[in-house]
């Protein structure tokens, strides 16, 4: 075991570990899936384990030179349930196959109800002391009950062999309830009508309890069917053809046969099949499916379009750079499957009491028969008390209590465009209290520009922006991006340079040719310069002017040679967003690398809390690291997933916005598509929705059961409260279909 441990602790540097996801059928309730869970996790080798009931899915990490695919399906069908590794281009959508199970059960429930039904006018009728209905009780009536409830048991029979089974082989399900309690009633009957020792029989009971439950898997299983409405959704988005030109000719061919570098025509009004850039034509394109933004963007030679967006109008060619699994859309689906597929923290209890819960209800309705026998009650009373409690339990609505929310916020949030990579980054979101946010690109608009220049005495403005361009033309930075704007404006070329050197948070060095002599260019904030003994001494104005602003200093040979000034403005939103966050009680804090004065003035103009200013990106996760270590701070790190991914990967949930195209970002647990930050406020909302939902369900799912069992193993009897089976079944079939019902209010929810 302790070697097993040591394998887990070091699964980043382990080669050999490896993540499979696999089919698993044959799961009815909770009790089938904490079965395949322990014997899977039993295996040596395995690190992980998440077998999901409501997909029929298991995610398994395991170590690849210890275990095999093969070990691991085979450990699953040896206790009964069927396995196959789920191929990476398996097609997600099982849509066909769920309604063909539906339309089975349908048929199932029809026939059982043609029997079902005149077998309980038949059964009960006479008892209701109405005289018409006393013809109902004739000799031989027992005979015709049971040929109409031999058929409901042949229709039916899947649960019963099933439980019996399950039951063998130690690991008792929900089948194994309703098997032992039909089983029961309908033997006991049988005995009746041949030894003719009895008038009443229980064939009504066994063929309505299998109707019912018939009935109840088939409004859960279409309820269910509508949890996954939202991964459908984004499957229909990307066109199932392409029109791709072939050695000077167009040919429509299959979407996901385009290979990277084919040339695809795109016309108006037709749906873009790949992530690609245009390379001839201009298109006004629809990128509401991705990012939410009701407004056609234009698209001019040059830009990235992405697959499942609508070209509204207009006609181009683009070049195919992301296809299949590799698109946008592919990954914004993959990660709503994944976080789907995914198990909460909150799920631990149900899957503890899921594990106990069917043998311990066997064992209940064997000593709640036992002690009413005991007590006098007579056999069938006894019988019917046990058959009461088996029938009435329900672990299926425990199984379902957290996935089925799970599944459906998931899929609320992609359609905000807001993509939870686990469920427990969106159980953890509910429990946020503090809010750490990047400044460039996430509080403000993140494309700064040039907006003003202050040149040292001696040094004309077009020398400090030659320098300037030739300088940061080798850096992908946003400021070095507005200086090489600024430059193209002005019509200025830059200098060539040499011997760059690029210093992580504070700028760079480098040098150019004057006649015979090399100069030493040094760029950067002020920090940088102080550190190189260079002078950033300005006058009372010109320090003023740089208020709220960010200065880039250059400098030549150890003297200043200008400051060019920078400014990003605050994004409309911001200021919005973090009021939002200050009434749902969430402290907020920014950090950036920027000058105290241009962090204080976006503060004050975005209503944030506190700020820190000059921070280099290691410093970032260092402080999320001190706040984290104050156990009441639930820390988000909101950033751009590239620059922040230290800090993000630090934080409790690390929530990367304005991702765009980029939606793998591996650093973060919430990508927000859109460059918005309501959609973090948005995020946090849905997971307090989520969380409320699962504990809505879990409490409904226990209560149930709680109070169900106790009445039908007649403990209230003595004020005359008892249970017949029927009315069990019919409760525990319903339970499952309410919990799936309530998971799906999460749809009718506002994040706004």
């Amino acid at each position: 075991m302790s070697e097993q441990m040591n394998r887990i602790d070091n699964t980043e540097n382990n080669p050999n570990v490896v993540k499979k996801t696999f089919n698993v059928t044959g799961m009815s309730c909770a009790a089938c899936s904490a079965h395949v869970d322990r014997s899977v996790k039993a295996l040596n080798g395995i690190i992980s384990v998440n077998v999901n009931l409501l997909n029929n899915s298991m995610e398994v990490e395991y170590d690849s030179s210890i275990l095999t695919v093969n070990e691991i399906i085979k450990t699953v069908k040896k206790g009964g349930y069927g396995a196959s590794e789920k191929k990476e281009n398996e097609s997600r959508d099982s849509q066909s196959e769920t309604l063909s199970q539906i339309k089975i059960m349908k048929k199932r429930l029809i026939l059982s109800l043609i029997f079902t039904v005149p077998l309980f006018i038949l059964s009960m009728g006479p008892m209701l002391g109405l005289e018409f209905l006393e013809f109902l009780n004739f000799n031989g009536v027992g005979y015709v009950q049971a040929a109409l409830c031999i058929p409901v048991i042949i229709v039916n029979i899947k649960y019963i062999l099933k439980g019996f089974k399950n039951l063998f082989k130690g690991r008792p399900s929900m089948e194994s309830l309703i098997a032992i309690g039909t089983g029961a009633s309908f033997v006991y009957s049988i005995v009746l009508l041949i030894t003719g020792k009895g008038h009443h029989y229980y064939f009504e009971s066994c063929a309505m309890i299998l109707a019912l439950v018939t009935l109840g898997k088939t409004l859960e299983a279409g309820a269910k069917n509508k949890t996954g409405e939202a991964i459908r959704r984004l499957l229909s988005m990307t066109p199932k053809v392409a029109l791709v030109e072939k050695n000077g000719e167009v040919i429509e061919i299959p979407t996901k046969d385009v290979k990277e570098n084919d040339i695809i025509h795109i016309k108006s009004g037709a749906a873009i099949p790949v992530d690609g850039i245009l390379i001839e034509g201009n298109l006004s394109v629809d990128e509401s499916a991705i990012t939410g933004e009701s407004m056609p963007v234009d698209k001019e030679c040059g830009d990235m379009v992405t697959g499942a967006t609508i070209n509204k109008s207009g006609f181009g060619k683009i070049r195919a750079v992301r296809v299949g699994s590799d698109t946008t859309i592919s990954q914004i689906i993959k990660l709503v499957e994944e976080a789907s597929s995914s198990k909460a923290p909150i799920s631990k209890l149900a899957d503890k009491v899921s594990g106990i819960f069917v043998p311990v209800v066997i064992l209940i309705a064997i000593i709640a028969g036992i002690v009413w026998f005991l007590v006098g009650a007579g056999f069938e009373d006894s019988l019917t008390k046990a058959v009461s409690v088996l029938v009435i339990s329900c672990p299926c609505a425990l199984g379902l209590a957290t996935p089925t929310a799970i599944m459906v916020g998931t899929g609320k949030g992609a359609e905000n465009a807001i993509l939870i990579k686990s469920a427990e980054s969106l159980e953890t979101a509910h429990k946020i209290n503090t809010v750490v946010l990047d400044k460039t690109g996430t509080v403000t608009k993140g494309n700064p520009e040039i907006v003003s220049s202050i040149s040292m005495k001696g040094i004309d403005e077009k020398h400090l922006i030659e320098i300037a361009a030739g300088i940061e033309k080798m850096s992908e930075h946003p400021l070095a991006k507005a200086v090489m704007g600024y430059a193209k404006e002005k019509g200025i070329e830059p200098i060539d340079f040499k011997d760059y050197e690029m210093v992580e948070g504070r700028g760079i060095k480098g040098k150019y040719a004057k006649g015979n002599e090399e100069i030493a260019v040094i760029a950067g904030n002020k920090r940088f310069m102080l550190e190189n003994s260079i002078s950033t001494d300005l006058s009372e104005n010109e320090e003023k002017s740089l208020y709220g602003k960010t200065p880039l200093y250059f400098a030549e040979n150890g003297k200043l040679s200008g400051i060019l000034v920078a400014a990003d403005e605050i994004k409309e939103t911001s200021a919005e967003a973090v009021k939002r966050f200050k009434e749902m009680g969430i402290k907020t804090v920014m950090l950036t690398g920027d000058n105290e004065a241009a962090a204080k003035y976006i503060c004050e103009k975005a209503g944030i809390d506190e700020f820190k200013a000059g921070v280099l990106p290691a410093d970032k996760e260092q402080y999320i690291r001190s706040l984290k270590e104050n156990k009441a701070c639930i820390v988000a790190m909101i950033g751009d997933g590239v620059n922040d991914a230290p800090a993000l990967a630090r934080a409790d949930v690390g929530i990367a916005i304005g991702a765009g195209t980029e939606v793998a970002i591996d650093s973060a647990d919430i990508v927000l598509i859109k460059g918005d930050l309501n959609d973090a406020v948005k995020a946090v909302k849905l997971s307090k929705i989520v969380i409320k939902n699962i504990k809505e369900n879990l409490f409904w799912a226990l209560i149930y059961n709680s109070i169900g069992i106790p009445v039908a193993a007649g403990a209230f009897a003595f004020a005359g409260i008892t249970l017949n089976p029927m009315f069990g079944a019919a409760a525990m079939s319903l339970s499952s279909f309410c919990v799936v019902m309530n998971a799906l209010r999460i749809k009718t929810k506002k994040l706004n």
